[in-house]
């Protein structure tokens, strides 16, 4: 099981032309040079799940088996009804819907946006941990990991290599313009899973669902009362890699 920091976080090289396309060969390149074999599995987490869907785009052939856990969604992505999308898009917090619009609409100045403290709100909840969260678990380990310094260190590990290179440039490709939609893709050679918590903060569970209807091929678990951070609910680990090589 191999686990890595991509490009422009931790001590990952930058890579200014970073893409959704980039971060499958990422992928394929470091499993080529660390003798995977053909094939390998891919576990996506929150906004790295971009990485898979480019995956299961790029280097279908490559995959033997896909899981995303809450990933981040495009509210641009074509597939979405205009008006679920925009009902969505509208219950964030006005200045993260101003982040994301400028990261969609004019990537090459979100780093300036984001640095903006004039502004009269947060440029980003989520960039600086404030964002509501439904969830009592999510929430309490909020505080404590914001408590104990752990959120601090974690963000410091991240961003050695610059803000802008690492949240920053990781918001203009996730909600920036894809070269495809993912609720498009044809089904690929092999089993795909996702799972949702019903209490997700950060990702409307509502348009989850749509993508999971929309791609028939997509494995879909709900997880009720759950939020966003899958990682701390007990027992997922060993049933998301169960039902990957079970």
């Amino acid at each position: 099981m191999v686990g890595f920091d991509r490009a422009g976080y931790g001590e990952s090289d930058p890579n200014p032309g970073r893409s959704v396309e980039t971060a499958a060969q990422d992928m394929e390149d470091l499993a080529d040079a660390l003798g995977l074999g053909n094939k390998f599995h891919v576990v996506g987490f929150s906004l790295g799940c971009h990485a898979v869907w480019g995956a299961l785009r790029y280097i279908p052939e490559r995959i033997a088996g896909a899981a995303m856990l809450a990933p981040v969604v495009n509210y641009w992505w074509p597939g979405f009804p205009a008006e679920l999308a925009a009902r969505e898009y509208g219950r964030q917090e006005r200045g993260d819907q101003w982040a994301l619009r400028v990261a969609h609409h004019a990537p090459g100045i979100i780093h300036w946006w984001m640095e903006q403290s004039w502004l009269p709100l947060p440029t980003s909840t989520v960039v600086v941990n404030t964002t509501y969260l439904p969830n009592k678990r999510d929430a309490e380990i909020r505080r404590t990991f914001t408590a104990d310094g752990t959120l601090r260190k974690k963000r410091e590990m991240a961003t050695q290599q610059g803000i802008q290179e690492s949240y920053y440039r990781d918001m203009a490709v996730m909600f920036g313009k894809w070269e495809f939609d993912p609720m498009a893709l044809p089904e690929p050679p092999c089993p795909v899973h996702l799972w949702q918590g019903d209490e997700d903060g950060l990702v409307p569970v509502a348009l989850q669902r749509h993508i999971a209807g929309r791609l028939g091929w997509v494995n879909y678990h709900e997880l009720p009362g759950t939020g966003h951070f899958l990682s701390a609910v007990p027992g997922l680990g060993d049933t998301v890699l169960r039902t990957l090589f079970g």
